[in-house]
């Protein structure tokens, strides 16, 4: 059974992208797609790198970040570099931790003052 390949639409669909972001990952040597002309195909090695940059990018990671975490998973398997990603991540759960601690203190005044200004309303009528 031949690898899988995705053209350039397909790979765009299948992780809902846009052409300009999939262009932009290539620009900056995120993905390496085979060319054939203008045409690009990307076999399963650019299809799994493409999970983990979307893996990364929904954990908020920068795409400095994310070159990073892909270039452990190049290497995989060195006990250095697990504990590397496990730093990383320890990072990352710290800043998440940290933003979700600022959208709750938003949603809270948000809330505040909707309610305010509802029963400022309610009392006009």
């Amino acid at each position: 059974m031949p690898d899988k390949r995705l053209s350039f639409k397909e790979m765009c669909a299948e992780f809902d992208v846009t052409p300009r972001t999939l262009r932009y990952y290539e620009y900056i040597e995120l993905l390496h797609p085979e060319r054939d002309g203008r045409a690009r195909s990307y076999g399963p090695r650019e299809i799994a790198r493409m999970k983990l940059i979307m893996r990364g990018r929904k954990f908020g990671y920068s795409l400095e970040g994310i070159r990073q975490w892909l270039l452990i998973y190049e290497n995989e398997g060195t006990e250095a570099q697990m504990r590397a990603w496990v730093e990383s991540a320890d990072r990352q759960l710290v800043e998440l931790a940290e933003q979700r601690a600022q959208l709750e203190d938003a949603m809270a005044e948000l809330q505040r003052l909707r309610d305010d200004t509802a029963e400022a309303l309610r009392k006009l009528s």
